[in-house]
């Protein structure tokens, strides 16, 4: 099997080499870039578009995946005459075309009373179905994190229990290519983010771990010299008490050294509660708990920090090393009321747990990158060490009344984790032929896991002794080698396809002194293939069918059995014999001018979710994870942009259909329904008065055939203005205006129905100052981390 398709790898034959041509705009008198502007590509023949993009906020632009050809290209903007340049000739001998800078005239051309600059849109679609999020001089660059940038975009759902795109599932993290774990992605300065790409259909070069793929692409810095930013952001609320978040990041040039570093601190408080309502009505015991949980979290310090270098070795390649890190150290209580009624109880339960937690994870990573022609080719070698540090000493303080009788005790949970990751990851792509270029590559991983967890109990005044029933050791030991093969090919102008097969070897060992748990060990292979044709009858129409296969493992801790105290009668628990999800996808897209339309079917094996399921003890619920038999899930999304000299619209309406369906747990199945989703992404933008800028997004009611979710609607609205040159920017922001963000929902499983529903600090006001300083000249800084696919699963 394996010769026959090697040999119909390397026998399709159909890739045509494709270009990039990239260039900055600039301002004719004061040569500063020209930002937003439209730069379009152009058949030199007939003048005919072929493609569009924006320039970005210091001018620069980049067109990829151009074919062979001559060109024109057009730079316009609303304040500026337009301005040509060509002919740009694309050829197997000069694959990258670099326009320098490209001078604009201001133009004499007035619009009333008041000149209206032009602005980037908030989203883009792709033809291949990736959407491109634009973040920077938007109202997301407001966000103090980039997963609340992700919570107001389009085309992400961010739960409680991870980042999700509908009709694919939960999202892996990339930054610049490279993948992060999810704490890292949460301590990026998101003043420094210049988009993000939702990837629905990755390619077998990215790792098979995830559904999707969400790439973060920074701000390049392209003047030499030196460049940095600092920017404060408060927030208030009338729910919780306020936050201060700083960001420093500054990066310098010179000659062929580059360096870039960046510090990000979080003081301050937040807020969550959680309601929760589990019922046994129907049972003979009438069993009924009402359960309030209040965290009250302290930001005592929450520290990001990091430092890279790169050194060009020549123009063709450079070696760079980084290393990245985090301190976080969460304090404040955690306090709950779980009021339990039976047939034989009538108590009150209250706890209030003292926090005192300390994370430190610390990545070192070193690169080596060649391109040893112009046709396409090019090599990276990488490799990653990463520690993971977490320890817990929380101090428990329960109060019960039962029956009328009174009762107290005193707690301690001394627990922690140490996981260490090594990775290392050779890829290397060769245009073998005039008309396909082949791609693959290797890597290699491992995994190491030990955590524990202490508990002592006692009353007050008396020293506290070791409880054996709730404390366990966990140890989880992982391999991982991988290799992919890709084939990318153009049969002409109009028909393009890639093809490409990514397999892993996984083993692994667990082993916990939880009673009734044992060592296991097991190893597994899987192969993913994956397949894209594009199909482009003219400029303005394009279709595209795509299918990929991908797996989600459990994360680390989600494997460990031991409990996590949340009340008297509710814990925490992973499940060892978590088995990992196994998705196909299929999508067919079709892009008219500016609008696309898409839908798809997604099939998982073993789903990964978590419900409240009884524990040993009597009137006790167990929160934890467990696979679910089948996941099916179709869509239809349409996206469709509005746009008038003064108003820029960006707007997506889809529909969801998924269905749960479990075979070994007594989940109640109920119908599926049909969700809709809107989103709307609005800038009114006056350049000498102020930048307004909306964003609404409706989820509606989700009915899986397990689990039923209340509709939620989120609407923020924005006001910016710049000063001193745009040396300085201040953003006012209100968030969740409505008060309608707030999930909630309710199952069944077996003879409990369970009602949730939770209130987060989402609405608040928000002002965000950055301040811009120094110059720095074509900071090339890359720098790709090899093992955060693993990464991702250590939180």
């Amino acid at each position: 099997m394996y010769k026959t398709l090697l040999i119909f790898f390397i026998s399709l034959h159909a890739y045509a080499q494709q270009g990039i041509i990239k260039g900055k705009a600039i301002d004719l008198n004061t040569r500063k870039g020209v930002e937003f502007a439209t730069v379009s590509l152009l058949y030199a023949r007939d003048s005919s578009i072929i493609k569009s993009t924006f320039t970005d906020a210091i001018g620069a632009f980049e067109i990829s995946l151009v074919p062979e050809g001559v060109y024109l290209l057009a730079v316009s903007s609303v304040e500026y005459e337009k301005t040509y340049k060509g002919p740009v000739t694309i050829s197997p001998a000069q694959l990258i075309s670099d326009l320098g800078e490209v001078a604009m005239q201001v133009s004499q051309k007035t619009l009333g009373e008041v000149r209206v600059t032009g602005q980037a849109p908030l989203f883009s679609n792709k033809a291949n179905g990736t959407v491109e999020v634009n973040v920077a001089n938007t109202l997301l660059a407001t966000s103090t994190s980039p997963i609340e940038i992700l919570s107001r975009s389009p085309g992400v759902n961010v739960t409680e229990d991870g980042i999700f795109v509908p009709g694919k599932g939960e999202a892996i993290i990339y930054l610049n290519g490279r993948r992060i774990t999810t704490e890292q992605f949460a301590s990026i300065s998101a003043s420094q983010i210049k988009k993000m790409e939702i990837i629905a259909n990755p390619s077998s070069r990215y790792d098979a771990e995830g559904k999707a793929v969400i790439n973060v692409i920074t701000i390049t810095n392209a003047d030499e010299g030196y460049k940095g930013n600092i920017r404060q952001v408060f927030t208030a609320s009338d729910f919780s008490p306020p936050s201060g978040n700083t960001n420093m990041d500054v990066n310098y040039k010179k000659d062929k050294l580059s360096l870039t570093g960046s510090y990000g601190l979080l003081l301050g408080r937040t807020r969550e509660i959680l309601n929760t309502t589990r019922s046994r009505l129907k049972s003979a015991d009438l069993f009924q708990s009402v359960l309030m949980t209040d965290w009250n979290r302290r930001y005592d310090n929450f520290s990001n920090y990091n430092f890279g270098g790169q050194y060009d070795l020549n123009e063709k390649s450079y070696i760079s090393a980084e290393y990245s890190g985090s301190y976080n150290h969460l304090g404040g209580n955690t306090q709950s009321e779980n009021a339990i009624t039976s047939a034989t109880m009538n108590g009150l339960f209250k706890s209030d747990v003292s926090n005192n937690n300390i994370v430190r994870n610390n990545a070192l990573t070193f690169n080596y990158s060649l391109t040893p022609d112009n046709k396409g080719s090019s090599l990276f070698v990488g490799g990653q060490y990463a520690g993971y540090v977490s320890d817990t000493d929380d101090d428990i303080r329960e109060k019960n009344l039962v029956g009328g009788l009174a009762s107290s005790r005193l707690l301690n949970n001394k627990a922690g984790y140490n996981i260490r990751l090594a990775n290392i990851q050779a890829d290397y792509s060769r245009a073998i032929h005039q008309y396909h270029k082949l791609d693959f590559g290797v890597k290699y991983s491992n995994a190491h896991n030990s955590s524990y967890s202490d508990f002592y109990a006692g009353v007050e005044g008396k020293d506290l002794v070791p409880d054996n029933t709730r404390s366990a050791d966990f140890k989880y030991l992982e391999n991982i080698p991988a290799a992919y093969l890709s084939l990318n090919s153009e049969m002409d102008k109009k028909l393009s396809y890639t093809l490409g097969l990514r397999s892993e070897w996984t083993s692994y060992t667990l082993q916990t002194d939880v009673k009734g748990f044992e060592m296991i060990r097991d190893n597994y292979l899987n192969l993913f293939p994956n397949a894209q044709v594009s199909l482009k009858p003219s400029d303005q129409f394009q279709l595209s069918l795509s299918y990929t296969s991908r797996i989600t493992r459990p994360r680390y801790q989600a494997l460990n059995p031991s409990g996590i105290y949340q009340d008297a009668y509710t814990s925490i628990e992973g499940n060892p014999f978590l088995k990992p999800e196994k998705t196909n996808a299929f999508e067919i897209g079709a892009t008219y001018d500016k609008y696309y339309l898409k839908a798809g079917y997604t099939h998982t094996k073993d789903a990964i979710s978590g419900a409240a399921v009884q524990g040993e003890a009597e009137n006790s619920y167990v929160l934890k994870p467990m696979n679910f038999s089948r996941l099916n899930a179709w869509y239809v999304s349409l996206s469709a942009p509005f746009t008038l000299s003064w108003w820029n619209s960006m707007n997506t309406v889809d529909i969801i259909y998924n269905k749960y369906t479990s075979d070994d747990f007594s989940f109640v199945l109920r119908a599926s329904r049909p969700q809709l989703n809107l989103y709307s992404g609005n800038t009114f933008n006056i350049s000498n008065l102020f930048k307004i800028q909306a964003i609404g997004r409706y989820n509606g009611d989700k009915y899986d055939g397990i689990f039923y979710r209340h509709n939620q609607l989120m609407a923020a609205m924005g006001i910016e203005k710049d000063f001193f040159d745009k040396t300085l920017k201040v953003n006012l922001m209100a968030n969740d205006i409505f008060r309608l963000d707030k999930p909630s929902g309710h199952y069944e499983i077996g003879q409990t129905y369970i009602d949730f529903a939770r209130k987060n600090n989402n609405k608040y006001y928000r002002i965000t100052l950055t301040y811009s300083f120094g110059q720095l000249k074509k900071v090339n800084y890359k720098n790709r981390s090899t093992g955060q696919a693993e990464n991702s699963r250590a939180l």
